[in-house]
């Protein structure tokens, strides 16, 4: 079974010179679980998915990989 892209929150980081380390400090999360979210080997709950968005001032839209064009 191939790995689903569902989130672009290593996307996002990239684009604002942040890392993965970053981002667990803020969220106060290990750094396992949030590089599982980044490379969408887990995927963050809604309300996980919120505070990313909030912490990196984004859209919550703008973490999740379109469905459609």
């Amino acid at each position: 079974m191939s790995k689903v892209e569902a989130n672009r929150i290593k996307e996002i980081l990239n684009e604002q010179g942040r890392s993965q380390a970053w981002l667990a400090e803020k969220l106060e999360k290990s750094y396992v679980v949030v590089t599982n979210y980044c490379n969408n080997n887990a995927q963050p709950s809604i309300e996980v998915l919120r505070r990313i968005a909030y912490i990196l001032d984004v859209d919550v839209r703008e973490l999740l990989v379109k469905t459609k064009p």
